[in-house]
């Protein structure tokens, strides 16, 4: 058998690319994160890092300026992001988010102008599905677009938009014919600037502070027709199969929220001492700590696994049950995250409960990968109705 057996080992570049990418996030992002989440503010500094090393929106094609990462550097980006700042790997998976259904469905002379600006890091991209009535029944929004001549006026509010108010373009899916339930959803692009488009006010969040979560108010906006994305009634299409790439993302964000709680509970149990020894030497500890990284490995295997898919899918593949492995990738990182942050709070005891350090910042940040992009109910019924 070849001894070089790279099957379910990510690339010498992959890797390359993980330590340029952590050791710009313990350098530049995770000397902030603390700061961005006590303050609840949007965190510029990451957002000037990632894009002075080209690595705010890894994904876009070099076609249009982007760097052309595929999805498991897209992942790796993000995970090593998450390891120091929750708040701050949004900005390379929402951007991803937004722009995804641009690239999946939109024409060229669209994709020209938005994902350039986007490569270049002029402008970030936000995704606009839910809704106050409309959450994981996307399908029952109410948001409306009426075409007008040479024009589509849209008007409704979208609400949980993350980075809104940031984010210069809005991927926005609207009603275009009522009597066709979600084959009469079409998807736009919209502009902050748009006369018409504001925003509310920032969410009171338990995690993920430094992201702005907002409504996005839609007034009589008027944009040009050649902004829809794809065909008239293809935008619930084109959101669905978006949720298929970026579930993986929201997985990679929980992975490495929860390598960064491991990390910081793994050094604090070597140092702290009771009882005259290490608390790292007792095996209750050195049991969960054990169940932590065993269950981190596992969510990195599938994770990688569902973006490898992602990729295949991109490049033409219809045979890589992705829509099962993007939800089963989420939905087991971000449960994993979860227990894994919550025991890392546990490790450091009445410390851990303190916001002197970060394991109570990273259990409270890895919350909303359960719920966002699909909660994790929903999920479970994704994967039941497309058992590979």
């Amino acid at each position: 058998m070849a001894s070089d057996f790279d099957l379910y080992r990510p690339s010498e570049e992959h890797e390359m690319l993980r330590d340029s990418v952590r050791a710009l996030a313990e350098a530049k992002i995770a000397p902030y994160a603390a700061e961005v989440d006590e303050e609840a503010r949007f965190p510029q500094e990451a957002l000037d890092a990632l894009v002075a090393n080209d690595l705010h929106a890894v994904h876009v094609p070099e076609a249009y300026g982007g760097a052309g990462a595929d999805a498991l550097a897209t992942v790796i980006v993000i995970e090593e992001v998450a390891r120091v700042c929750g708040s701050s790997s949004l900005i390379p998976a929402v951007n991803k988010l937004g722009s995804l259904p641009v690239i999946l469905s939109a024409s060229e002379e669209l994709k020209k102008r938005y994902l350039a600006p986007l490569a270049r890091g002029d402008a970030m991209f936000s995704y606009c599905l839910s809704e106050p009535d409309a959450g994981s029944d996307a399908g029952g929004m109410k948001t409306k677009a009426v075409r007008d001549g040479d024009s589509w006026v849209l008007n409704g509010v979208k609400r949980w938009i993350t980075n809104a108010g940031v984010s210069d373009y809005y991927t926005v899916m609207a009603v275009t014919d009522p009597d066709k339930r979600t084959k009469g959803i079409s998807a736009f692009v919209v502009e902050k600037d748009d006369e018409g488009v504001s925003f509310g006010a920032p969410e009171k969040k338990l995690g993920i502070k430094g992201s702005p979560t907002r409504e996005v108010y839609l007034d009589n906006v008027r944009i040009p027709a050649d902004r829809m994305i794809g065909a008239e009634g293809t935008g619930f299409a084109t959101a669905m199969k978006t949720l298929d790439h970026t579930r993986i993302t929201i997985a990679a964000q929980a992975l490495g929220i929860a390598q960064g709680a491991l990390d910081y509970a793994k050094g604090y149990v070597q140092e702290r001492k009771q009882f005259g020894k290490p608390i790292g030497d007792f095996q209750g500890v050195q049991f969960m700590l054990a169940d932590m990284a065993m269950k981190i490995e596992a969510a990195r295997q599938l994770t990688y696994a569902a973006a490898a898919r992602s990729e295949r899918v991109s490049e033409g593949s219809e045979k890589e049950d992705l829509t099962f492995f993007g939800a089963a990738a989420k939905c087991y990182a971000s449960d994993a995250a979860m227990e894994i942050t919550t025991d890392a709070v546990q490790l450091l005891g009445g410390y851990g409960y303190t916001r002197d350090y970060p394991v109570e910042r990273m259990m409270r940040d890895a919350k909303i990968t359960q719920i966002y992009e699909g909660t994790n109910q929903v999920q479970r019924i994704v994967m039941a109705r497309n058992l590979p």
